[in-house]
């Protein structure tokens, strides 16, 4: 095997497929990055666990068509180091030697025969742009819970229906959720899968600007699902779909709706909980045109702050974790933000809306951006 990439070109196609190794492989074979240099002047590079396949496509000036498996990892760091200069690659009796101006290495080959056969991933279900997906992804990715002992929370939630799409995120204490279009290749297609959040959100982040996003699914049965964009994809085993009915979480009858500006907002927030600590909450007041905001740690530290707000209802005393606050706040990109609540032990909504003054001439968020936060408070004692 020999051949020459471009290095911007190599170092992007090598991050993608590097990003599913596993840190401590189950088999020898599976730290490897496979590297497939074909006639038609292309290089593939796959990486897979069992559980997740990576695979990249880049331009490449194939001389001698092959392929070879070798250290993954050491391959990414490599290649990260190299400067703006074409490489070259060629395979020497049990050793991949990689050539980039005056530096040269050697990597030792492993049996590319051992390497496992990579999925195939479903059939095309319908596409999204790239940037509305990546958006939508971390929005809700905050809210996916850590515990891998319930797998099902660990994981995003995500419904088609039509043109419909719904991403969704819980921890039990908290529940974010995106509503978005997308275009299915058939206009009644349907299917409803929890993907693993961490494996989701990683690929989003490297999706590139401007591009055009395809989803792999039937919708029967899914054990799989293939996210692919431009020169690279991925597939990933499904978790369990039973969820929770979270869009019904999302809907109450709400006694009191603030609005105030997001910015000042979450900047007050983040001053104030520098007194809190891991188990202090931020306590919230809205009364009349103005929004308190507090915490105290004991007699260590206290902190107090007050923004204008408008308040519909009645008056709100409610206390949330800061970061769980802050997490909601973040998904939220419009000049204000409203927070809808029916009582300070109960289950607060956090939406974004248009500047109030305006609302004529800009679109409700929920037609906007269609992000929503729903945040259990902590109890108050005093």
């Amino acid at each position: 095997m020999e051949f020459r990439v471009e290095r911007g070109a190599l170092a992007d196609a090598v991050a993608w497929a590097a990003r599913t190794l596993p840190a401590r492989p189950a088999l020898p074979v599976l730290a490897g990055l496979r590297l497939v240099a074909d006639a038609d002047g292309g290089l593939e590079l796959a990486g897979f666990d069992y559980e997740v396949s990576a695979q990249a496509r880049v331009d490449a000036d194939v001389a001698t068509p092959g392929r070879a498996l070798v250290p993954g990892r050491l391959l990414a760091e490599i290649v990260r180091s190299l400067p703006a200069q074409p490489v070259e690659f060629l395979t020497k009796d049990a050793e991949l030697v990689l050539r980039c101006g005056s530096a040269e290495f050697g990597l030792q080959t492993m049996p590319v025969e051992d390497y496992p056969t990579l999925p195939e991933p479903p059939a095309r279900a319908g596409t999204i742009a790239g940037d509305a997906f990546a958006a939508a992804v971390a929005q809700v990715t905050p809210a996916a819970g850590r515990d891998d002992t319930l797998p099902m929370l660990t994981g995003v939630r995500l419904d088609l229906e039509g043109d419909t799409m719904w991403l969704a995120c819980t921890d039990r204490y908290r529940i974010a959720a995106r509503e978005l279009t997308w275009s299915p290749d058939s206009g009644d297609f349907q299917a409803g899968v929890v993907v693993p959040a961490r494996t989701l959100a990683d690929t989003a982040k490297a999706i590139r600007p401007g591009a055009t996003v395809s989803l792999g699914l039937t919708g029967e049965s899914d054990t799989l699902i293939g996210v692919s964009g431009g020169d690279r994809s991925m597939t990933t085993r499904l978790l369990d779909e039973q969820y929770i009915d979270y869009r019904k979480r999302l809907t109450g009858d709400w006694t009191s709706v603030a609005r105030v500006r997001t910015a000042p907002f979450v900047e007050a927030i983040k001053r104030v909980a520098l007194v809190t600590e891991r188990s202090t909450p931020v306590r919230l007041a809205f009364t009349g045109a103005e929004v308190s905001i507090r915490a105290a740690s004991g007699d260590a530290a206290r902190a107090n702050e007050s923004l204008a707000a408008e308040l519909e209802g009645d008056d709100i005393d409610i206390a949330f974790s800061p970061q769980y606050l802050l997490d909601g706040l973040a998904g939220i990109h419009s000049e204000y933000a409203r927070l809808e609540c029916a009582g300070p032990t109960k289950a607060a909504l956090l939406t974004g809306i248009p500047d109030p003054e305006k609302e004529d001439e800009q679109p409700d968020i929920d037609a906007d951006t269609g992000f929503r936060y729903l945040a259990m408070p902590v109890r108050l004692t005093s």
